[in-house]
């Protein structure tokens, strides 16, 4: 079992950058993938972009393509989320989450979740 906590939100101009990040408690923590997913108000819950087990592979939406990166450090228990060039539709409530592979792209395929952390980009 793995418990995470994010961290990093803020609030931003357009075009500004922001870096999350997403600490995990347990020794298993480089058994999971990690995921990073996305919920803005109105709106289901979608997939922002993931991290095999080794931080080797990683997957991403197309809308963040290029200007989010994901990276990982065992060692620490910590994912982040580096994210550029954020534009308004980026606003949204941020989740970490751990599952079994890094190539899923659904929320049920992840078993753990963070509380999650606000982003919010403005014009």
């Amino acid at each position: 079992q793995v418990q995470l906590v994010e961290s990093g939100g803020g609030l931003v101009q357009a075009g500004g950058s922001l870096r999350l990040s997403c600490t995990a408690s347990g020794r298993t923590f480089g058994s999971y993938a990690i995921a990073w997913f996305r919920q803005a108000p109105g709106k289901e819950r979608e997939f922002v972009t993931s991290i095999s087990r080794t931080g080797s592979s990683t997957v991403y939406a197309d809308s963040v393509k290029g200007r989010f990166t994901m990276s990982r450090d065992n060692a620490k228990n910590t994912v982040d989320l580096q994210m550029n060039s954020l534009k308004p539709e980026d606003t949204a409530v941020y989740y970490c989450a751990a599952g079994g592979g890094y190539y899923y792209t659904t929320t049920d395929q992840y078993n753990y979740w963070g509380q999650g952390t606000q982003v919010t980009v403005s014009s």
